[in-house]
């Protein structure tokens, strides 16, 4: 591990820098701890503002997000490599080291943030750290399963901390999440939320609070194969959540551009990335339902060829020269979630709207019309987050293949388009793998390795290097997780 080493004489990490508009931060530093390096640097801010860690929070709880996504969107199947036979594609052992760092870095400097709101009585600030944590923590104990927590960032003096199991890291996460609402239901703040300092909701507490239960609605949904699952609990929490795409939690302020855009400017030279699985885009282009999604003109440009056409996963791109001609589909700059400066968003309204409408429908006959309503919301709420034209939303809307009464309702439906309007989310591989993989003509990739669809990652090579008595043993990765299993 990288970041936890005892944290009384460690050194500081400098903290992520974040364009100019933060020039009143310089100075802050990263709470993380070097791994070898055990004397502390004097030419570091050791005691941050509590300010200064509010906006490292919020900046890298947009960004690891976008990190974890940028290679489990292979796994749920919305990008696919250009190249044949690639690592992620077939499910090869890759090394996920910087994620897994990054989590960790970001989780070291909310530690810090938890210790010192709670000595000073800024229960705003320590209700966004235990957010963010448990956020940060599932997106680690989703990727790997067990992975160090009770004793990470120096807690109980261990120097190479256990793995805490899965089933402890969820509870762990849903603990935080409870502690932070109750933090951010209090009005008595010693120290307000800054403005500035917020990347994500510009110091509202009451937006925050929104975010947490919402976050809190998609734990709770996702053990939904669990004897434990609670539709009544998924939907407590969503009523307290988000009602508009204007609650939307999105992180706008990046060192330079939005990185999925980076992928776009990369294909315009020829630097091959960001290619869309034909898994997906047959989900929208019409063949696999039989109704073109008018959102899939807000996602990507036609080809070359004027038509949406997808890249199988593991065969690469099939057109001539080398890949370079544009004549299959990849994330595009015409996006609103993938230009230069679209936001990383962490959850959204629409993703809500489908968490409802499953949660509905799982409570029996009673929740029917309910699931049905909120289906039919998240897809409208989606569309208008995509800009799509009134016109062209409500004549997919109305189409009978999509409304198709609450009677004639399905968990598969609502799993369809709940993926369509998931694109490039982190969370959304969650949802791919609850619904086993069951989407219509869902394709294991060509030339895989393993004869099933994937379920996880392997651990990272630094960890096993540097805390090999406590990593897991090695299992197969289309083992499913703790909460993927009834």
């Amino acid at each position: 591990m990288l970041v936890f080493k005892d944290m009384t004489n460690m050194k500081k990490f400098n903290k992520i820098a974040i364009l100019t508009l933060l020039a009143a931060f310089t100075g802050m530093s990263q709470g993380c701890k070097d791994y070898f390096d055990k004397n502390d640097n004097p030419n570091q801010v050791q005691q941050p503002p509590i300010n200064s860690l509010l906006s490292t929070a919020t900046h890298k709880a947009g960004l690891n997000g976008q990190r974890f996504a940028s290679f489990n969107t292979f796994y749920a199947q919305y990008q696919a490599s250009a190249s044949a036979g690639g690592a992620t594609d077939t499910y090869q052992i890759t090394d996920q080291s910087s994620q897994w760092d990054n989590a960790y870095y970001a989780m070291a400097d909310l530690h810090d943030m938890i210790v010192k709101s709670e000595a000073s009585g800024a229960t705003e600030h320590l209700g966004v750290a235990q957010l963010l944590m448990g956020y940060t923590l599932g997106l680690v104990a989703d990727t790997w399963g067990s992975a160090p927590y009770s004793e990470a960032f120096g807690q109980n003096g261990a120097l190479t901390p256990k793995y805490d199991s899965e089933e402890q890291l969820y509870q762990t996460s849903v603990t935080l999440i409870e502690k932070s609402i109750a933090n951010l239901q209090k009005t008595d703040a010693t120290i307000r939320l800054n403005a500035a300092s917020d990347l994500i909701h510009a110091g509202n507490r009451a937006a925050w609070l929104k975010t947490a239960y919402g976050i809190q609605a998609r734990f709770l949904n996702k053990i939904s194969k669990k004897a434990a699952y609670s539709p009544a609990a998924v939907l407590g929490a969503v009523e307290k959540s988000y009602t508009t795409n204007a609650d939307d939690a999105g992180m706008a302020v990046f060192a330079g551009i939005n990185p999925w855009s980076q992928l776009a400017v990369s294909n315009a030279g020829a630097l091959l990335g960001g290619w869309l699985s034909d898994n997906f885009i047959d989900h929208m282009n019409g063949v696999k339902y039989g109704i073109l999604d008018p959102r899939i003109a807000k996602i990507t440009d036609k080809t070359v060829n004027g038509i949406y056409k997808g890249t199988r996963n593991g065969a690469g791109n099939l057109g001539p020269a080398a890949n370079t001609v544009l004549d299959e589909n990849y994330i595009s700059l015409i996006s609103p979630l993938t230009n230069r400066t679209s936001p990383l968003f962490v959850i959204t309204y629409a993703e809500l709207k489908f968490i409802e409408a499953e949660a509905a429908f799982r409570s029996g006959p009673a929740g029917r019309a309910r699931a049905y309503a909120a289906y039919l919301a998240g897809i409208r709420a989606n569309m208008d987050k995509l800009q799509v034209i009134a016109a062209d939303r409500d004549a997919y809307v109305t189409n009978p293949i999509v409304s198709v009464g609450e009677q004639n309702l399905t968990l598969a439906l609502i799993f369809k388009e709940k993926y369509a309007a998931t694109y490039l989310s982190a969370d959304a591989w969650n949802d791919v793998r609850r619904h086993d993989y069951k989407y219509k003509d869902f394709k294991l990739p060509e030339g895989a390795v393993i004869p099933n669809f994937i379920r996880r990652v392997a651990y990272p090579s630094a960890e096993r290097a540097e805390n090999a008595s406590n990593v897991p043993a090695d299992v197969s990765l289309d083992t499913p997780l703790w909460w993927d299993k009834p």
